[in-house]
């Protein structure tokens, strides 16, 4: 158990101390939660903290669940186990991809995006349930030429843990449980994470 997200990434910094310090090497936060996390992975370590954005689609009516998911260059994946067909996933991943574009603007405001091209990257999320908005982001810094991926996470569901294991260079959770139902209830305090907090930790000025 977590007391919260701040105690969650000092855990997991505890895991990556081999990274401390490490050069051409950047800690990414998936927002909103994951940046809470990052931000004190990054600071254990003295690496620099950025931001990937990724984004849920949630089933029509379930928003909750996942069937798919958004990154910042517009590129979507489906989940394979939602069984929705093409056309309505693309359906609901209109509105996702609007608030996604909302996110980039209100999280790095004029800031260019990081030119990941040879880095080492740190990729933080608060945990994995599906893993589907991780892998997603994973795809993203593979497209935008990142040359090593270490996912880390405080918590993950075993078949999560299972799946992408094979998608990064290098996977670790300080936990991994069973049985698993839902990222929150391995934190004692997990409030929902805001805009504003997020800009404090990125340095973006709200203004």
């Amino acid at each position: 158990m977590f007391a919260d997200r701040i105690d969650a990434g000092q855990q997991l910094a505890k895991a990556l101390v081999a990274n401390a310090d490490a050069p051409a090497t950047v800690v990414l936060g998936i927002p909103r939660g994951g940046v809470v996390v990052a931000a004190e992975v990054a600071r254990e370590l003295r690496l620099p903290l950025d931001i990937v954005f990724a984004a849920k689609v949630g089933a029509p009516g379930n928003p909750e669940y996942a069937i798919g998911a958004v990154t910042a260059d517009g590129q979507l994946l489906a989940n394979p186990e939602s069984g929705v067909y093409a056309q309505a996933l693309e359906q609901a991943a209109a509105p996702a991809r609007e608030k996604l574009a909302r996110q980039l603007l209100s999280l790095r405001g004029d800031r260019p995006p990081l030119d990941l091209t040879g880095l080492t990257t740190l990729v933080v999320d608060d945990g994995l349930a599906t893993g589907l908005t991780a892998r997603a982001a994973v795809n993203y810094l593979r497209r935008e030429g990142a040359a090593r991926i270490v996912l880390a996470v405080p918590v993950a569901a075993v078949s999560s843990a299972t799946e992408l294991c094979r998608e990064v260079d290098e996977f670790v959770a300080v936990d991994i449980p069973s049985p698993f139902y839902a990222v929150g209830q391995f934190y004692a305090s997990f409030p929902q994470t805001e805009d504003a907090e997020v800009r404090r930790l990125l340095g973006v000025d709200a203004t």
